[in-house]
């Protein structure tokens, strides 16, 4: 199986890094498009909170995460205009596992590639595995790479 579609999903860590190196590198090598997905995990946006008495405003902080996202869709998209055959960008709010492998279905997707954080412990039972839960339900390949820092213990 020859990708023509793939998807980078991105959280813009450190930790996506050498996942992002094998998307490029294999969206160059195949001819493949590439989709760049960033997820936001809607979990930890909880509910409006009180910090001194005043209600936190959700609204404003979507829209600061919003304008977070394209400055690094920008910046990605720049350093990589003319090395590949066609780059697209799309950002979602939700639980970032069901949004992957619902983002992989609707585009006819070929292969996934995600980074891993390599929490172990309490950490990965806490914040479970997002590639984990990728690789279970996604109905095309995923290729996991691990972070350049190795496993982080706590």
């Amino acid at each position: 199986m020859i990708p023509k579609k793939i998807l980078f999903c991105t959280d813009f860590s450190e930790n996506s890094l050498p996942a992002r190196g094998y998307a490029i590198d294999f969206a160059k090598a195949f001819g493949a498009s590439l989709d760049v997905l960033h997820v936001v995990n809607s979990s930890r946006l909880g509910y409006p909170a009180f910090e001194a008495g005043v209600p936190f405003d959700l609204q404003s902080v979507l829209l600061n995460i919003e304008e977070s996202v394209k400055i690094a869709f920008n910046d990605f998209l720049t350093e990589f205009e003319g090395q590949l055959t066609e780059i697209s960008t799309t950002s979602r709010i939700g639980v970032p596992a069901v949004e992957i492998t619902r983002f992989a279905e609707e585009n006819g997707i070929n292969l996934i590639i995600m980074g891993t954080h390599g929490w172990t412990g309490f950490r990965h039972l806490i914040l479970g595995s997002t590639a984990e839960n990728v690789v279970r339900t996604a109905k095309c390949p995923v290729l996991t790479v691990k972070s350049s820092e190795g496993a982080v213990q706590e």
